[in-house]
């Protein structure tokens, strides 16, 4: 039986240490001890992007990495992409473009479209596709989902 063990990292700015079983998924701490309900799991096998967080900059499906990696490390989840009461130019993009439906999808749809303007503030279409490739949403054609981005490009 493996016992539980002190991590520390820091999640959307805020520092934590907590006692955690090495190898629960950072997805679980997230939801259950942390009470960040916004990561939602889809699939639990690292296929929808449902679960996506950013772990040191770099996005990553949260059901797939044990919560002992992030030691050390800085999260970032839906819930700190927001500036205070400021939607952030994609949140409020999916907002008024209807990229949002059912809600499990959106948060890493939305995490993803961040981190793609991030490194590539003028996307082109293929750009776009290829930046939210990892994510699947089962309510939609991705065109509302598309086109958000889109206007998010242009309101920033």
């Amino acid at each position: 039986m493996t016992s539980k063990t002190a991590i520390e990292f820091k999640v959307n700015g805020e520092s934590h240490k907590l006692e955690v079983f090495p190898m629960a998924r950072l997805l679980d701490v997230l939801r259950e001890q942390l009470h960040l309900t916004g990561t939602k799991e889809g699939c639990g096998e690292g296929e929808c992007g449902a679960c996506t967080v950013k772990l040191d900059g770099q996005i990553v499906n949260s059901c797939l990495v044990p919560v002992a990696q992030v030691n050390g490390s800085s999260i970032t989840t839906i819930e700190g992409v927001a500036q205070g009461d400021q939607l952030h130019a994609v949140q409020q993009a999916f907002i008024d473009h209807g990229g949002a439906q059912c809600g499990i999808c959106t948060p890493g749809m939305i995490l993803a479209a961040v981190d793609l303007l991030e490194r590539n503030p003028e996307p082109t279409e293929a750009d776009i596709r290829n930046g939210l490739a990892g994510n699947l949403c089962r309510c939609t054609g991705y065109m509302k989902i598309f086109e958000s981005v889109v206007r998010a490009c242009q309101n920033r």
